[in-house]
């Protein structure tokens, strides 16, 4: 049980700077992206690659990550400049991405399990574990990345305070005004993109990194994880700052795997993966309708017994 948890967590941050992407475009920009599923692929594959044919592995992530952006600008130049839905948009970049993503592995799969990447270097470091009264709460591992991804919010929330990142919450919230103003939102749009498409692709090359593989197939259903990470953390814990809403999406993607986690220990078949992961979305989704419908109801019966 211990052992299982500790995974969770550790996927539960790693897959958080993905959501964090997906945040961006989803919340703050306003942008339905589907080319997350390939883009995270994307940085797996471009990841793995580079590291089985000797290059540093952070550089190898670095590089994904530039990708990963690339991916995102194609995305924003169809939506923008070629007047594609931007739905459909991201749905050409992913299908696209699929074939390139086979190109650049050159096979399904990809092993790293005997190459050296980020995650061996972590474990190499043989941190203590956080234990209290014996009992571990966080491994080594976890901790890293906990760092890591408290960086990576610090990065988003100072960011998106900049006056770059005013004008892309302006251009989600209402590009016709702020367009008045003589801002570029097309330029706004597609940098948006790159910079969420290359948080996408470092999780898909620290997740590769992370599991000891890449697989052409493993961002499939990546952006409904996303999107339940960043609506179950919205649920849970608010999103009334930026600072708050960052946080919840980190702790969403934790809550998500925990939920994945105790599915599996229940008995269920981690083929029913994308079942869970759609009750997940529907429960977050329609809760706080039902517990207000409940609330309302009350406060009226309420209201009506006391006026009699």
């Amino acid at each position: 049980m211990g052992f299982a948890f500790n995974g969770a967590i550790e996927q539960g941050l790693l897959f958080a700077i993905m959501a964090l992407g997906v945040y961006l475009t989803f919340r703050i920009l306003n942008f339905p992206d589907m080319t997350v599923d390939g883009s995270f692929a994307l940085g797996g594959a471009l990841a793995a690659k580079l590291i089985i044919e000797g290059t540093n592995p952070l550089l190898a992530t670095l590089l994904a990550m530039v990708a990963g952006a690339v991916a995102g600008i194609f995305t924003g130049v169809l939506s923008t400049k070629g007047k594609i839905n931007g739905l459909l948009a991201g749905i050409l970049t992913m299908i696209a991405l699929y074939s390139i993503n086979l190109r650049i592995m050159e096979q399904a799969n990809l092993p790293l399990l005997r190459e050296d990447t980020l995650y061996t270097m972590v474990k190499g470091w043989e941190l203590p574990d956080l234990a209290i009264a014996g009992t571990t709460l966080l491994s080594g591992e976890a901790l890293v990345f906990l760092l890591l991804v408290a960086v990576v919010i610090a990065l988003v929330v100072w960011f998106l305070h900049t006056d770059f990142g005013l004008d892309l919450r302006a251009t989600g919230d209402n590009p016709t005004m702020i367009r008045s103003f003589g801002a570029n939102t097309d330029g706004t749009t597609i940098m948006g993109l790159a910079i969420a498409n290359a948080m996408v692709a470092a999780s898909g090359s620290l997740v590769a990194q992370y599991q000891g593989f890449a697989d052409v197939g493993m961002g499939i259903g990546m952006i409904v994880i996303g999107l339940a990470s960043v609506i179950v953390g919205e649920v849970l814990f608010g999103s009334s700052t930026i600072l708050r809403a960052a946080i919840a999406v980190v702790l969403g993607s934790v809550v998500y795997r925990l939920v994945i986690m105790l599915a599996l220990q229940a008995g269920l078949e981690a083929s029913d993966m994308k079942l869970i992961t759609a009750v997940i979305v529907i429960i977050a989704l329609t809760l706080p309708n039902v517990l207000k419908g409940v609330w309302k109801k009350t406060t009226q019966t309420k209201g009506g017994g006391t006026h009699a």
